[in-house]
């Protein structure tokens, strides 16, 4: 270590000396001022440069003058965020809300012609379905610097993230008390033969919350496992709906009494006025959704769909959530998150280490072995139950 130090200091000497003689070539780094200078240049030029890329983005998104966005997220929101983009840019924007898997099945049938130019909101499991099929174009987004991580975006630049949503139950607490029963706390209490007919969740062929649910059991349980569970679960469920929001509609008014879903749904509908709906987080662990949001391969705007993506990433259209009844947590640094997101306690903390790339790679195949584990059980009701409309 000494005979390091001492060479260390020789060599700063020699430099100094060099320096000083004028005999030797200039040192080439500069003095603590001039790299403060010089780096508060560049960042300068930087944002300069950004500020005309997305200038020249808005001038040729105008051009185009229109825009077609695929909404999963709840209709309110959507509305809200398709009118302030138009209200900002003057772009005409049509939309139509569609349940994630629904919007995967639609693209995929048109065949690289997509009807739509961009997709808004919706958990990422159909997105990722979408990347690795080629349905979604890459995009280097500008205000990707606002997200808070790079877990809450496609490293392939295909979607970004806006928000997330913890998975968990929806319990009407009046009606467990008039049947004299518990809330479940845990995914195998759903299973309870106490339970049966009580609950509601998605159907897997229209929701992707449904399918966030499948590939957390596999997560959780294992393949075999999780199957043999979705057995079980099956014959306590009364209705599938087309919508992943659709459980949470029905525990208010008491046409269900167990919920399956994204908490965030249930904070709606206590907002709403029904104060008998209890939020659970699984004491064995959950996951959680990445909303997002993407480029549609071959749109016929694909300069509006850009400044979408772009909008997307920023307060300008994140910070209209809570105001439209959607109260998810933000991934986006800049935007302000809802108060009720935390108010009612719900814990981020409780969730798995969820694999994306096993849940992209194996979902297609796990829903057609959801389907094969409930047709194989004796007790599963007729198909009426998995509703599409």
């Amino acid at each position: 270590m000494k005979k390091k130090l001492a060479l260390l200091l020789a060599c700063t000497m020699m430099l100094g000396m060099t320096a000083c003689s004028g005999g030797g070539t200039a040192s080439t780094t500069a003095a603590p001022a001039e790299a403060e200078t010089t780096q508060a240049a560049s960042e300068a030029e930087g944002s300069e440069a950004a500020s005309g890329d997305m200038e020249a983005l808005i001038e040729a998104a105008k051009a185009e003058g229109e825009l077609t966005v695929y909404g999963s997220c709840e209709e309110e929101y959507l509305s809200a965020a398709c009118q302030n983009f138009e209200k900002l840019y003057g772009i005409k924007v049509k939309y139509q809300r569609l349940s994630t898997s629904e919007v995967y099945t639609k693209v995929s049938e048109e065949g690289g012609k997509p009807s739509a130019d961009v997709w808004f909101g919706g958990t990422t499991d159909p997105y990722n379905e979408a990347v690795a099929d080629g349905l979604l174009m890459p995009y280097e987004a500008m205000n990707a610097v606002n997200l808070i991580s790079e877990d809450y975006k496609d490293p392939t630049n295909c979607w970004y993230g806006i928000y997330k949503g913890i998975l968990g139950f929806m319990v009407n607490t009046e009606e467990l008390t008039r049947l004299g029963l518990e809330a479940p706390h845990t995914w195998d209490d759903l299973t309870k033969e106490e339970y049966k007919g009580l609950i509601m969740m998605s159907n897997p062929n229209t929701a992707g919350t449904a399918k966030l649910v499948i590939n957390t059991m596999v997560q959780m349980k294992g393949h075999d496992e999780a199957m043999e569970y979705f057995k079980a679960l099956d014959k306590n469920i009364a209705q599938y709906t087309k919508s992943g929001s659709g459980p949470s509609k029905m525990v208010g008014p008491g046409e269900c009494v167990i919920a399956i879903g994204f908490l965030h749904d249930g904070i709606y509908q206590i907002l709403q006025g029904y104060d008998n709906i209890e939020l659970i987080v699984p004491e064995d662990g959950t996951s959680f959704e990445i909303g997002a949001t993407a480029i549609f391969e071959g749109c016929a705007h694909p300069n509006a769909a850009k400044l979408w993506i772009e909008y997307a990433l920023s307060p300008d259209c994140v910070d209209h959530a809570k105001e439209n009844g959607s109260y998810q947590f933000l991934v986006i640094s800049n935007a302000t998150q809802p108060e009720e997101a935390t108010q009612f306690g719900l814990d981020m903390n409780n969730t798995i280490d969820y694999d994306f790339e096993d849940a992209k790679n194996n979902i297609a195949q796990y829903v057609e072995d959801f389907f094969a584990a409930l047709g194989s059980s004796s007790d599963s009701a007729d198909s009426s139950r998995f509703l599409t409309e």
